[in-house]
């Protein structure tokens, strides 16, 4: 529950609001002036600050560089352009004027610790990035890889919106993360999306957000990830899932720089990147009519494919030795490496999971391990590289649960339905849908 300080002097005003952000389910502290603030709290242990410019003694500007990095927010009486312009300059992430609508407060309120929440997220995923990988996030040596670092250098530094394409596994995401953090919006929020997990019937709430009342269930305004992505990058992973309604609004944000809440009357002016990524074939998508054909040229302006870890030669072992050293670091492990047939057999498969598969099957082999070597029986990889199969095959018996159910859903997906799927995996439907969102499996579209 986010904790809020008010600095107010006014007792009524002070009350009233504590009332108010209470209902509205924050944890509130209250004190009537800078010097009580401080005398009684710490401010840097609250998740927002809220301060009236004219205090007795000290102004409330005063509290934000003692804040720590918690967001403050002023009010002022004076509604004035030229106190809230000041108090932004000092650091303010927004101002209230008074007398202050209340669904207006609460609004500012949610937006402020929304956008301070995803920069502090932002922040410790950029942080292990860092620690984690070196530069983009990736390594490669192959050719295919070299294309794609070139494309991510020549692209980053412009707004131009980017398709990634890849099968599902390659690390599009660590593409788009690398794109963003070579751009000059770097500083700002980078919002992943996964189109393929957004609840089914609430997939524009969630991306364009909604107004009190928009619908059953919305009991008070809520922003969109488009519009929390403001001034930054949006991530559409798995684009191809997006259906028509919500394509036909996307389209108008990269049209237009706008969106609109359900249930809202005005438009809102956003600005943001697009990179956007998809395992399915887009043109076709369109001649079939489950894509839009305006927004496919909207998005396909510049494209970088990732190859297949089954194509990528050399790199596969180096990646391999860098998963094992990180899996090691993450699960306090002393350094391990992999006997000759262990490196073998790495070499035979050939990894429909990709790199999310190979780092899957060393960290579990890690955790199993009981010595300082992995060998091939702790990666649990069949002897020799499979063919590839046709729909209604069955998986090979050597394969993970996990990759038998990857395996299997993938090759009979377009041939049984969801009924089907789970009688024959033993399993109900529901288990079956938790698995496809856990492991990043989408429904076809039929």
């Amino acid at each position: 529950m986010p904790q809020i300080l008010i600095i107010e002097d006014e007792s009524i005003i002070r009350q009233s609001m504590q009332r108010l952000l209470d209902r509205a389910g924050y944890e509130v502290t209250a004190s009537p002036s800078l010097e009580d603030a401080l005398a009684n709290h710490q401010p840097a242990d609250f998740d927002l600050i809220i301060s009236d410019l004219r205090l007795p003694g000290a102004p409330g500007t005063e509290i934000i560089p003692l804040a720590n990095g918690a967001p403050v927010i002023i009010m002022t009486s004076y509604a004035s352009v030229r106190s809230a312009v000041e108090a932004m300059q000092q650091g303010a992430a927004d101002y209230v004027a008074k007398p202050f609508d209340q669904d207006d407060l609460l609004l500012t309120v949610q937006r402020v610790l929304a956008q301070s929440q995803l920069e502090r997220r932002n922040a410790a995923l950029k942080a292990d990035l860092e620690r984690a990988y070196p530069v983009t996030g990736m390594i490669g040596r192959c050719e295919a890889m070299q294309q794609v670092f070139q494309r991510i250098a020549k692209v980053a530094p412009t707004d131009t919106t980017v398709l990634i394409l890849g099968e599902s596994g390659t690390g599009k995401e660590l593409v788009a993360r690398a794109i963003h953090e070579q751009s000059a919006r770097s500083q700002a929020p980078l919002i992943a999306v996964n189109c393929a997990t957004l609840p089914e019937g609430l997939v524009e709430a969630e991306l364009f957000g909604h107004e009190k009342g928009a619908f059953t269930g919305a009991a008070g305004p809520r922003m969109g990830l488009v519009e929390a992505a403001d001034g930054g990058t949006l991530f559409l992973d798995e684009l191809g899932e997006l259906p028509l309604s919500a394509q036909a609004q996307l389209l108008r944000v990269l049209q237009d720089g706008e969106i609109r809440r359900i249930g809202a009357s005005a438009s809102r002016k956003v600005n943001i990147r697009l990179v956007a990524a998809t395992h399915r074939d887009l043109a076709a998508m369109v001649q079939a009519g489950t894509f839009r054909k305006d927004l496919y040229f909207r998005v396909h302006v510049m494209e970088i494919r990732m190859p297949p870890l089954r194509e990528r030669g050399d790199d596969l072992l180096e990646l391999a030795r860098f998963m094992l050293d990180k899996a090691c670091r993450q699960l306090h492990r002393p350094p391990m490496q992999f006997d000759d047939e262990a490196l073998a057999r790495m070499q035979a498969y050939t990894w429909p999971g990709n790199v999310r598969e190979l780092e899957n099957v060393i960290e579990r082999a890690v955790i199993l391990s009981e010595g300082d070597l992995v060998t091939a029986d702790l990666l649990a990889l069949p002897a020799e590289s499979r063919p590839v199969k046709t729909a209604e095959a069955e998986p090979s018996l050597d394969l993970s649960l996990e990759d038998y159910f990857r395996e299997f859903v993938l090759q009979n997906q377009s041939v049984l339905t969801e009924t089907e799927l789970a009688k024959r995996l033993g399993i109900s439907r529901k288990a079956l849908w938790e698995k496809r969102q856990r492991l990043g499996i989408p429904r076809p579209k039929r």
